[in-house]
């Protein structure tokens, strides 16, 4: 990471502070970014531009989406999406020290839905994923729990929830929104 950083920025005491930010992290194998510190999204997407890079004017893909270390590509070539995750696996390792998730680095037919996120999102339509839905209606719970017991302020709650109904927005979600608004106590 510091590499990449110092191809770019010039000015020393800059490069002080994020040397200094980056080995907070893990003294013991120096790798990894500081989870939770409001450098780490910048830190992520800066590394992963080597990626983006690649995949653009190496690989020559035209349909490429990436946010923060999910991305997505699109092919009607089966046999050409495996051999271009193998490329991107090779290069994650060899120039980024990085490894594909087993288990979510998939080639798959887009009419079952991409799941990207936090939605499920086909051709024509996008839908919440249940996941994503069952995770916010617990937390409403939690919140409602702990204001409850004096631990919360309704503010915190009614705040989320509107953030939440923002981002449920983007998906064909009119019930459910209406469903978890219920939950949160802003429809009677």
């Amino acid at each position: 990471m510091f590499d990449i950083l110092q191809r770019k920025i010039a000015d020393f005491k800059i490069l002080w502070l994020v040397k200094e930010i980056l080995d907070s992290n893990n003294k013991e194998t120096g790798k990894g970014i500081p989870i939770g510190n409001l450098t780490s999204q910048l830190f992520a997407n800066v590394y992963l531009n080597e990626l983006d890079q690649f995949v653009k004017r190496d690989l020559k893909r035209r349909y490429y989406l990436r946010y923060m270390d999910d991305f997505l590509i699109f092919g009607t070539d089966k046999r050409e999406l495996w051999r271009i995750k193998k490329q991107i696996a090779e290069f994650l390792k060899t120039k980024l020290d990085l490894n594909l998730h087993p288990k979510k680095a998939n080639v798959f037919p887009t009419a079952k839905g991409i799941e990207f996120l936090g939605y499920r999102n086909f051709r024509d339509y996008r839908v919440l994923r249940k996941s994503t839905v069952k995770r916010f209606a617990r937390r409403l719970k939690t919140y409602q729990s702990k204001i409850r017991n004096g631990k919360m302020e309704q503010e915190k709650l009614t705040l989320s929830l509107q953030s939440w109904l923002v981002f449920a927005k983007f998906a064909d979600s009119w019930h459910t929104r209406a469903r978890i608004a219920k939950i949160g106590g802003l429809i009677p």
